[in-house]
């Protein structure tokens, strides 16, 4: 499926504002530049009707703005061109398979980002990555969902999680996954096509990743804390440090507690545990 790509250049004191709103509309990716950003998401869950009446009201603040349809076969080459590895914290190095890597790390991830979102270079994942760096993941079931690249999936693989259950509502996203998962030697690594309602999992889960956006989140709490076993962990990203009230109060109605928090450049982290 192809994605679109809305190229926004504005006022710097409204960027963040901007991005908060395409998020809630659907854009699900977003890389900062000096003059804006560019955001993106499927063609598919493209809605021109959603987004006509955020640019009309930031219209004063928006100095150009482009949309443009990027194509499946042109993604890889995109990011081949700006793709460099991404360190966490000293601590895990994701690289692509042309990146040649003298220094060693103890967690090193091989990825072919090609159209999936989850490099490491966005705040979001960046943080989940720093965090599974220092969670137990030894015999731990764990569920990647809306995976991506795999990359979560594979970072708790290499923490020593017995099972890992990822998928994505993006069939491209599925190849994507596996391909990586078959990079990075991940045994007992599974991925399907499927939002979380249409799912079977034959397990609970010890540990649910769930990177996505605000709104999906939302959505879906009750179903992460249905899936989740007693004392078992949720890690949430995909928001900013705002949301994190709304996604506190909701996930209090499914006995889901807000443990802490991490932020990068306000996009922000959140551990809950199940009682």
């Amino acid at each position: 499926m192809n994605h679109i790509e809305l190229k926004i250049s504005c006022q710097s004191n409204y960027s963040e504002i901007l991005m908060a709103e395409l998020s809630n509309i659907g854009f699900d990716t977003i890389e900062e530049n000096d003059d804006g950003f560019n955001a993106y998401l499927l063609e598919g869950d493209f809605d021109k009707n959603l987004l006509d009446p955020v640019l009309e009201q930031y219209s004063s603040h928006i100095t150009d703005w482009k949309l443009k349809t990027i194509q499946k076969e042109n993604w890889n080459a995109k990011w081949e061109e700006n793709y460099d590895p991404i360190i966490v914290e000293g601590k895990c190095i994701v690289k692509a398979t042309f990146h040649a890597i003298e220094k060693h790390f103890p967690y090193e991830i091989t990825i072919n980002p090609k159209m999936s979102f989850g490099t490491g270079h966005h705040e979001t994942t960046y943080q989940i990555l720093d965090l599974l760096t220092n969670i137990d993941c030894k015999d731990k079931i764990v569920m990647d969902a809306g995976c991506g690249t795999g990359v979560l999936a594979i970072m708790a693989k290499l923490k020593g999680a017995k099972l890992v259950e990822a998928f994505d509502i993006d069939d491209w996203c599925i190849d994507n996954s596996q391909e990586n998962f078959n990079l990075n030697d991940c045994n007992n690594c599974h991925v399907q096509l499927g939002a979380i309602a249409q799912l079977h999992f034959d397990s609970e889960f010890d540990i649910i990743i769930a990177n996505i956006n605000k709104n999906v989140l939302l959505d879906e709490m009750e179903i992460y804390s249905n899936h989740l076993k007693s004392n078992g962990t949720l890690i949430l990203s995909g928001f900013y440090m705002d949301d994190i009230a709304d996604l506190e109060k909701k996930a209090n109605q499914f006995g889901l507690t807000f443990v802490s928090n991490t932020t990068k450049n306000n996009w922000a982290a959140g551990i809950f545990i199940k009682e």
